[in-house]
C-alpha cells in the first residue's frame, strides 16, 4: 500500500496564513465586545485550523 504524501504548495500556505491572521484579528475584535457570539467561534476556529495546517503539513519546495 503506497504512503499518502501530503505537501502544501507555498502559495496555498501563504493564503492560509493570511486567512489565519485576518480571522485572528476578527476573533480579537469579537472577544473585546464581551458578549457571546457565534462569530467568535467561527473566527477562532478558522484561525486555529489554518495555523495547524500550516504548522503540521510540510511545504512542497520542489
Amino acid at each position: 500500500m503506497p504512503a499518502i504524501n501530503f505537501q502544501l504548495p507555498p502559495l496555498l500556505a501563504t493564503a492560509l496564513f493570511i486567512l489565519a491572521v485576518i480571522a485572528g484579528h476578527r476573533f480579537r475584535k469579537e472577544w473585546k465586545k464581551e458578549k457571546v457570539s457565534w462569530a467568535r467561534w467561527l473566527y477562532g476556529c478558522t484561525a486555529a485550523i489554518c495555523l495547524l495546517v500550516v504548522a503540521f503539513i510540510p511545504l512542497d519546495l520542489s
